[in-house]
């Protein structure tokens, strides 16, 4: 109650009206919220308007720049006067949106931007399994005999090599039911010859100078090697991932993958910054090897893991042959086949050990999601642990 010195000229009852009066009315600090809050929601739907340009147009910088430029302090809550008003319209929640920069990443020339995107989301808490198992290439013996291949995977090092095209598995299947089309036609005084000189020419042109982009393209109407190529390349995205690799995209069409320039009829393109570095600078670790060759090889260890056998990884074994020729020195036959062994075996106890989130990137490539949806769901199956 006020004092009453400070109402000379009023009556008793009168002043105590006034002074209750006066105590009753809020006292409001003056607002430190410099916005119109009427319009933050028209600006700030705006700016995810255009974050949505620059991933449709797989435009990485852009996407990622306008990420960084929202990671704006919030006014603390005592000195701001609007309270329900948030820098995003409620459809359009950030924890959602923030995984989609990595669907710019196919388009991007520079890896390092890509690694910066990846670098972004790991700092922020979306990426907790990235890199997690990159020390198991320190693990393990460093000399891996086909006796202890069989003992640490159960499966015969045949089983964990490529096949030739028509020697094993589906494409065994197609040679035969092609081989018996041509029997029976032939049977029933149908001359394809001619016919067949001209296939068996357009085969061996696609197969020399297309990579066998147009036979994989007719393949991938059939479930079952399609289904394989996903497994594979499940295989190469999760160890990737696993090792700290940034992925720049998986490539499930031959025709996009031939245009891209990319060996074979699908790939997974990753980018490992200590191996380039080192590279770039005349040397190669041990370590970088290794983890390289465990991401080359983790595609013939998903194909061993789901159906006992691969069939597919021919380009990954010559990928693997050419760096290891650049080796100064060579590795000697005997010491690739070493590091084949080891690397796969690797590769497939990783698999085996994350079996799940490997199913949850098949299942999210097979339906088609994007790269930030396939690793969103990785990390979904890491985190439920079953």
């Amino acid at each position: 109650m006020a004092s009453p010195s400070a109402f000379p000229s009023l009556s008793p009852m009168l002043r105590r009206s006034v002074a209750l009066t006066k105590i009753s009315l809020p006292i409001r600090k003056p607002s430190t919220f410099r916005r119109n809050p009427t319009l933050l929601p028209i600006k700030a739907l705006k700016e995810w308007r255009e974050y949505e340009d620059a991933l449709r147009e797989k435009d990485l910088a852009r996407a990622l720049r306008f990420l960084r430029s929202m990671e704006l302090e919030p006014l603390p809550a005592e000195e701001s006067s609007v309270d329900s008003v948030s820098y995003v319209p409620a459809d359009y929640p950030r924890t959602a949106r923030d995984w989609e920069v990595l669907d710019a990443c196919l388009n991007a020339d520079d890896m390092r931007l890509v690694g910066s995107a990846y670098a972004f989301l790991q700092d922020r808490g979306f990426l907790p399994n990235f890199g997690k198992f990159k020390n198991i290439v320190l693990e393990g013996p460093r000399e891996v005999t086909p006796t202890v291949l069989k003992e640490s995977t159960g499966l015969e090092a045949s089983n964990l090599a490529p096949k030739k095209w028509g020697i094993s598995g589906s494409s065994r299947l197609l040679l035969i039911g092609f081989l018996g089309g041509v029997s029976f036609l032939l049977s029933q005084g149908v001359d394809i010859r001619p016919n067949l000189a001209t296939i068996l020419a357009l085969g061996m042109f696609d197969a020399i100078f297309l990579g066998g982009t147009c036979l994989a393209q007719i393949q991938c109407f059939w479930p079952p090697y399609k289904r394989r190529v996903l497994v594979h390349e499940a295989g190469h995205l999760l160890t990737a991932y696993f090792m700290g690799c940034p992925i720049r995209g998986v490539i499930l069409d031959p025709i996009v993958a031939m245009q891209m320039g990319i060996q074979g009829q699908a790939g997974t393109q990753f980018w490992d910054e200590k191996l380039d570095n080192e590279l770039a600078e005349g040397r190669l670790s041990s370590t970088a090897f290794d983890r390289y060759c465990m991401v080359l090889f983790a595609g013939i260890a998903a194909e061993a893991l789901v159906y006992g056998e691969a069939e597919g990884g021919e380009n990954d074994e010559n990928l693997f042959r050419s760096l290891c020729v650049l080796l100064r020195p060579p590795l000697t036959v005997m010491q690739m086949s070493n590091q084949a062994r080891r690397s796969v075996m690797q590769s497939y106890n990783l698999l085996k050990w994350h079996k799940n989130a490997h199913k949850a990137a098949v299942k999210a490539l097979e339906s088609g999601h994007s790269l930030g949806v396939v690793i969103r769901r990785i990390e979904e199956a890491m985190s439920s642990g079953n």
